[in-house]
């Protein structure tokens, strides 16, 4: 019995190898999801491949560990930008007007990161004037979050892990004695010393090149000129957004809304709520909606050109990000759905 058993957990560990290796393979020649349908099944039906504590400090681990995946890369397979270069908008030349970009804005500096490159990097460590953050993107979840990085351990900076929670990005801390993992829908530490510890999320926005330009002039953006030989032209995701299904799970689940349905989320107190961007998709004018989440009043704007949704107003203690609709509520399945007049 227990020579079968061990049998079976080597054929598993074989298995999920192999699917590691299929999936490094696909990333290094830019094809990632592209046509793989059988194989992404494949890869999503492989066992959890739990990490080896060398790797990451598991210890207080406030998600289960048998639901921790591997993603495919392994630690630093997807290479986080640390010390990014930045250029003016009219050197941008590898955009085009309706590229998607994340957009943070500290004291007056107004940063773009295109989403074509966040792809190939998901997490970008920064500093916008003396104040050090995070910019995350999961592709799996199409999530986009800006947090300070400043912890009461210190200022962290954060690399990929190769690992996936809920089929979200799970970052780790780099540097330090032991390296914890966080979550990025979580927007906290959920291992290791700081497991619970809550990241500060910084206003972000998901938009357009062209409408993100337009409104910050001024603004500057992320250099292609990274150190990693990527084709920042291709997307190797192609398709995975407009195709039903997960590569891999997530829970609970809703059908309230479609699995891939975009959403701005917001949240502060244990309440949040999701503001789906296809309620939007009558409107031929840019719109302004006044809610509130926990008592707290927020103000978003929806500009029907570049199809996108923003806050521009906000009380303390409401913090936001972007999601697919699948990923925020398998992390907040208290969330409401906001109602748009």
């Amino acid at each position: 019995m227990t020579d079968n058993i061990r049998d079976r957990g080597r054929e598993r560990y074989r298995g999920a190898k192999l699917a590691i290796a299929l999936a490094l393979v696909a990333v290094a020649a830019g094809k990632f999801y592209l046509d793989r349908d059988e194989w992404a099944t494949a890869l999503a039906r492989q066992p959890q491949v739990r990490p080896s504590s060398p790797d990451f400090d598991l210890s207080r681990a406030t998600i289960p560990r048998e639901e921790i995946r591997a993603g495919g890369p392994p630690k630093d397979g997807i290479p986080a930008l640390t010390d990014p270069e930045f250029i003016a908008a009219d050197r941008a030349q590898y955009l085009r007007p309706d590229d998607r970009v994340a957009g943070v804005v500290i004291g007056g500096d107004a940063r773009a990161y295109p989403l074509r490159i966040l792809t190939w990097h998901e997490v970008v460590n920064d500093t916008i004037q003396g104040v050090p953050v995070v910019v995350s993107y999961c592709p799996l979840c199409d999530s986009v979050a800006a947090f300070d990085r400043r912890t009461p351990e210190g200022v962290k900076e954060f690399g990929v892990s190769g690992l996936l929670y809920n089929s979200n990005v799970l970052m780790y801390d780099r540097g330090g004695r032991s390296e914890g993992l966080w979550s990025q829908l979580k927007a906290e530490a959920v291992s290791g010393p700081q497991a619970g510890q809550p990241l500060r999320a910084l206003p972000v926005e998901l938009t357009t090149w062209r409408d993100w330009r337009a409104r910050h002039p001024d603004t500057t953006v992320l250099s292609a000129r990274t150190g990693h030989p990527r084709d920042y032209r291709a997307d190797p995701y192609r398709g995975y957004l407009d195709r039903p299904g997960l590569m891999f799970p997530a829970r609970p689940t809703s059908d309230l809304l479609p699995e891939k349905a975009k959403v701005l989320g917001v949240w502060s107190d244990g309440a949040a709520k999701a503001y789906p961007l296809a309620a939007f998709a009558d409107r031929r004018e840019p719109t302004l909606v006044k809610d509130e989440v926990a008592g707290r009043k927020l103000t978003l704007r929806y500009d029907p050109r570049s199809e996108s949704l923003r806050v521009v107003e906000a009380d303390e203690g409401l913090r936001w990000m972007y999601s697919l609709w699948f990923a925020w509520y398998a992390f907040h399945p208290e969330t409401e759905i906001a109602m748009i007049r």
